[in-house]
């Protein structure tokens, strides 16, 4: 576009200059060697440029007589190379594509028109066709290769990286994936991988310190910073908190501010609280962590926040646990503990009965299982509900990998991944689909239950009965062992003696029992005080 520009203001101040010389005509005359030439001004200019036009074209044809040879080279060389490249390619996408053959012989092609210290990606094609075949020791042998040349030094210590996680070489990936961080801090993988080693070496000082405090450009990279930096500290919080326990507070409480809910930072950062005896800042903190994530290790220790608390204290903060998230399977799961507790059998059965309507799960039927066994002992209803355990589907729990963790942890313990644990159901390896006739909704099995018998003790026998301290200390048989003992040994059972008593025993259970009893006349039954399950 300059040069075509350059030509036609060329063409224009030429056109110019003779239209000036038109306007201002003259004669002009030469004299050489004793003769005398006059011409038109017009005419002597005309012969200059005539002149000068003849000159560069006799030039122009000199010149390419000259350098024809080169240039022919040139054309021929650059033809080689386009071929090189072409085959190049080639072989790059069969090598991505898993094609061997493809890739080894668009390699020795490459080679045959290209050189290697020109064009390093020919070593890269070389590896990659040598590990389709299976021929890993040449692969490393050319990685090595590449990580002596400046060009190629990240990719082949990638390619090494690679190959010694693919060997189980822990040791030599970290040192590689070291070396490629201090050469080049900008590579993602280098400083990824060598972030996890870090963790997993529990050196969260050198993790923050390479981490560092750059924000990243799109906010997706910002919070992505932000929540592993978040992760790295509470590492080093719970590391600390039995030595240092308001250095752990400072970082969980850094932690925090980076991640508002994150549930293990505010734990530490409540514990921490609670043992320098400050209960007012650990409830707050809490309270606004339940409020945002409802989580049952947040609500355990606010319910059990002091240790001298009474089971009516603890019940207290339970229903203000309730008050904040109504309506919650776990806000009612706690409250039924608490109720449990407080040998309020009745508001126990029903708030668990509540949590499992919203969220049918292993622990509420378990707990549905201790309150029938702390309030009546009835097997055959202990052994209904941890039937219906066995097949619920199974609590949250802290995940990674395919392994659950009683704790949050930093790392996986399978691929070693930073912040790999997550807050959800597990997949249960007993769950499967319902048997054919059995009923598949909560309220389906509420309405064909029908009542069973339970064996009632004298007002003045249960108040000889030790009192239950908690869920925890609830002795639940083994279901083999209820099996056995219902097998063997009949319960015993009554007949309700009012019309109110028979509505209470009447009330509706979850699930469908695995033994309703024997069918037969109410009068029958009471006449003879036991019913067989078998």
């Amino acid at each position: 576009m300059i040069r075509l520009l350059v030509f036609a203001l060329f063409v224009l101040a030429l056109a110019g200059g003779f239209a000036w010389l038109a306007d201002r005509p003259g004669e002009l005359s030469v004299v050489w060697q004793g003769q005398r030439a006059d011409m038109s001004l017009m005419v002597a200019a005309t012969l200059v440029v005539s002149l000068v036009a003849a000159i560069m074209l006799a030039w122009w044809i000199v010149r390419v007589v000259l350098t024809s040879p080169h240039t022919v080279q040139r054309y021929f060389r650059a033809r080689k190379r386009d071929r090189g490249y072409q085959a190049l390619s080639t072989g790059l996408i069969a090598a991505g594509a898993g094609d061997a053959a493809t890739a080894r012989k668009m390699h020795a092609r490459t080679k045959g028109l290209l050189r290697a210290d020109q064009e390093p990606l020919i070593h890269l094609l070389e590896a990659q066709a040598a590990m389709i075949e299976g021929r890993y020791d040449e692969a490393r042998q050319t990685f090595e290769r590449m990580v002596d040349d400046p060009e190629t030094r990240e990719l082949g210590l990638r390619g090494l990286y690679l190959e010694a996680r693919r060997l189980g070489a822990g040791e030599a990936a970290r040192q590689y994936a070291e070396r490629a961080a201090e050469t080049a801090p900008g590579l993602p993988w280098a400083a990824e991988a060598t972030l996890e080693y870090r963790s997993q070496a529990g050196d969260w000082d050198e993790a923050l310190k390479l981490l560092g405090d750059r924000p990243a450009g799109s906010p997706e990279e910002k919070k992505a910073h932000a929540r592993r930096k978040a992760v790295l500290l509470t590492a080093r919080a719970a590391e600390k908190f039995d030595a240092d326990p308001k250095g752990a507070r400072d970082d969980a409480a850094q932690a925090l501010k980076l991640v508002e809910d994150f549930v293990p930072a505010g734990l530490i950062a409540a514990k921490a609280w609670l043992r320098e005896d400050n209960v007012r800042k650990a409830a707050h903190l809490l309270e606004r962590l339940w409020k945002a994530t409802a989580h049952p290790d947040v609500a355990k220790l606010y319910v059990r926040a002091r240790s001298g608390d009474s089971a009516a204290d603890r019940m207290k903060r339970a229903e203000k646990l309730e008050a904040m998230r109504p309506n919650n399977a776990e806000a009612l799961y706690v409250v039924a503990e608490a109720a449990l507790e407080m040998r309020d059998f009745d508001r126990a059965r029903a708030k668990a009965e509540a949590s499992a309507r919203l969220s049918p799960r292993e622990s509420a039927f378990l707990l549905l299982a201790d309150i029938e066994d702390a309030e009546t002992g009835d097997q055959g209803r202990i052994r209904h509900w941890m039937n219906q355990a066995l097949k619920a589907p199974r609590d949250p729990a802290w995940t990674a990998d395919g392994i659950t963790s009683a704790e949050w942890r930093v790392v996986s313990p399978v691929t070693g991944r930073l912040d790999a644990f997550e807050w959800k159901t597990p997949v249960s390896p007993i769950a499967g689909p319902l048997e054919e006739g059995s009923v598949n909704s909560v309220d389906e099995a509420i309405r064909t239950l029908p009542p069973l018998a339970i064996e009632t003790k004298p007002a003045e026998a249960r108040r000889d009965e030790p009192a239950v301290a908690g869920p925890e200390a609830v002795d639940v048989p083994a279901r083999e062992e209820a099996v056995a003992a219902l097998k063997e040994k009949p319960v015993p059972a009554r007949v309700p003696e009012t019309a109110e008593e028979d509505e209470e025993e009447a009330r509706p259970f979850f699930g469908l029992p695995d033994d309703p009893g024997v069918k037969g006349e109410p009068a029958k039954r009471a006449a003879s005080g036991t019913f067989r399950l078998f």
